[in-house]
Order: structure tokens, then sequence, then C-alpha cells
């Protein structure tokens, strides 16, 4: 297995770039022993001592020393994780396991929200909202009332159920109408 690495400009961050890449979606950065618990990898990695962070994307692994860390000696530890790692076909990212008692608590927030603050201004115009689900961060909600149909509707999503969910529950990216 072929790796080339390259030192960027910031002399303490080195990329490992193999020819298949990383299995891995997006874009995954490691820099505390939390999000180490989601790479055997990145763990492995940090356990050489002096790692700040470790950077994974499709394209390469990138690497953030210490001050006091030598690559001299740095880099050809990484690179023997690294083999070891895709050697035997181990996914260098796993997927988070989704604590169900931490989505029902974001729910209970959304819904929270909804009741004490949304709804009451909806129906203020005559119209209301009911909460409908949550699915990879984004809130489903469904428009009742005089907001069928109205002109503002997508805006009052967007601009203000949008937005203020975003503000205060930090999982939500965002919100769209429910549709059957």
């Amino acid at each position: 297995m072929k790796i080339e690495t390259q030192l960027a400009a910031d002399n303490n961050i080195m990329h490992f770039f193999t020819e298949s890449g990383f299995p891995v979606t997006g874009s995954v950065e490691f820099a505390d022993a939390k999000s180490l618990r989601r790479s055997p990898l990145a763990e492995n990695i940090f356990d050489l001592g002096d790692i700040a962070s470790i950077v994974i994307t499709p394209d390469c692994l990138s690497v953030t020393k210490g001050e006091n860390a030598d690559w001299d000696s740095l880099k050809p530890q990484i690179l023997a994780e690294i083999m070891d790692c895709l050697t035997k076909g181990e996914a260098p990212v796993t997927a988070p396991k989704e604590d169900k008692n931490e989505k029902e608590g974001v729910v209970r927030n959304i819904i929270g929200l909804i009741d004490a603050r949304i709804r009451p201004a909806i129906r203020n115009d005559g119209g209301d909202i009911v909460f409908r689900g949550f699915q990879n961060g984004i809130v489903y909600v469904e428009l009742k009332g005089k907001c069928v149909g109205c002109p503002y509707s997508q805006r009052t999503l967007k601009d203000g159920v949008e937005r203020l969910l975003k503000t205060y529950v930090g999982e939500v990216v965002a919100v769209e109408k429910y549709e059957d």
C-alpha cells in the first residue's frame, strides 16, 4: 500500500494520502478523548504522544502535532498505524451510536419550544403548528388553520420557526413542512 505525505504550510500539520483514500463520509475531526471513541485509528495515533488533533476526510488524514513533537519520529509510526488499519480492512471511523435518551431529550426540547414560544404567535394569526417528527437533524412540522395556503407560511417556517429552533436546540439543522 502506497501512502504519500505532505507537510502543510503550518509545519505542525502533515497530510497522509492513500491511493484509495479513506472510507469516510465528509470530514471528521478528533481533538478530545470523547471523539476518539469513534475511531480506533485516531486513538492509536493519539497514543503515540504529543498529537493535538486528527482530521480524516475521504481524500486524506491530517495530523496536527504538538509544538515539542518531531515528525522524524512520529511520521513512521503514523504511517504504520494507517497501514495496519487499512490492510486489516478496519473502518477508520465508526458510526456514532444514537443514544435513544438523548434523542428523546432533543424532541422534548423541540416540542417545549414549539408549545411555549412558537404556537402562541402562530395562533394569534389564526393558524396552528403541530410537531410531526425529528430525523437526521430535520424537524418536521405541520401548519394548520389560516397558515395553510398563506403566502407567508414558508417565510414563517424558515425565518421564524427554523431560526428559533436552531438557536436553542443545537441538533436542529433545518425545519421542513410535514408531507403525508
